[in-house]
């Protein structure tokens, strides 16, 4: 599925490296093609590849595309999210305060409870409101899958998870495009706008991608905002298998490798060390790399799927995000710079 952070989602057949080759080179021409208009038109990079990236959607049936397509939207994003490390210092975490760190706990929380009350009131089990709440407060597809493992699938079925995978890949991309207007138009610093950005947009390769179209300092929050987020993922399954113990458990997801190695990539540009010429060649790869990732999350992404289900489940998705953009807007605005 789009945006399979922790590659778990839908298992791939084994292949070999001839088999990424017609999905990478699709990713790579969309990419560049992307890269092509941002640079004589200076639109956002990753704007353009999501755009590019849709316009193709139509590939995604053709299964010899599967393979590559799925790795780029993986291994690359994976490999761009470390990289994007280097942009970024300790100095500039320690710079978020606790207030910010207390302000990113507390939406997740409170995006998860509205994705159950809005459940609900809607006939839905628990289950499924943590399963869509949870997948909107963390990292989007992964934290889907994550939970729906945890809750077994008595609790949350195959079906169900699907449409959340759809449904969210759908409104992380429409967020990536709306919200940084929405940054505009308020005036926000680029400290104020990468959390709002990095506190509410579901995926990480979209709410990298929405930061950084608004300015790279924006950027460099998001980035650091995300990425905690991503990292409450193992808290969050520990609490769900407490409070619903009754489904089948699933294997501890743990911090996720990039995640680990974003700080350790923080942690060495920290020291000052890093020459000027590494830390540009790192940062234009780390562009790539997300703009390829971005582009293959685009191709592969469900969209004809969206009009076969039916209204209601998608009513919960859409709640969940409302709250979250809503908290992390008053946050951005009361609590942050």
């Amino acid at each position: 599925m789009a945006a399979d952070l922790y590659g778990d989602i839908v298992p791939l057949p084994h292949s070999t490296w001839r088999d990424h080759v017609p999905g990478l080179v699709v990713v790579a021409a969309g990419t560049l093609a992307a890269a092509f208009i941002s640079d004589h038109y200076g639109a956002p990079l990753t704007l353009m590849a999501l755009l590019i990236g849709l316009a193709l959607n139509f590939l995604s049936a053709d299964k010899r595309l599967a393979t590559g397509t799925a790795f780029a939207s993986r291994a690359l994003l994976r490999w761009g999210i470390v990289l994007v490390g280097v942009r970024v210092t300790f100095g500039q975490i320690v710079a978020l305060g606790p207030v910010a760190l207390l302000a990113v706990v507390a939406i997740v929380a409170l995006t998860i409870g509205s994705g159950i009350l809005i459940a609900r009131r809607l006939g839905f089990s628990d289950a499924f409101g943590t399963l869509a709440g949870g997948a909107v407060a963390i990292c989007g597809a992964s934290a889907a899958l994550a939970l729906a493992t945890t809750l077994g699938e008595r609790r949350a079925s195959q079906a169900q998870l699907t449409l959340v995978l759809v449904v969210i890949s759908a409104l992380s991309a429409l967020a990536m495009v709306t919200y940084p207007f929405v940054a505009h138009w308020l005036m926000m610093s680029d400290l104020k706008a990468g959390f709002l950005l990095g506190a509410s947009i579901h995926d990480v390769a979209q709410a990298l991608g929405a930061g950084y179209s608004y300015s790279d300092g924006a950027g460099q929050i998001a980035a650091i905002v995300k990425l905690t987020r991503v990292a409450l993922l193992a808290p969050v399954l520990a609490v769900v298998a407490l409070f619903l113990p009754r489904g089948e458990a699933g294997k501890g997801q743990g911090v996720p490798w990039f995640v680990i190695g974003f700080f350790v990539m923080a942690g060495i540009n920290s020291t000052g060390i890093v020459p000027a010429f590494a830390t540009h060649a790192a940062e234009r790869a780390a562009a790539g790399l997300l703009a390829a990732a971005v582009t293959a999350t685009a191709i592969r992404s469900p969209l004809s799927q969206l009009l076969e289900a039916g209204p209601r489940p998608m009513v919960i998705v859409a709640g969940a995000t409302l709250v979250a953009f809503a908290l992390s807007l008053a946050a951005a605005v009361l609590l942050i710079g």
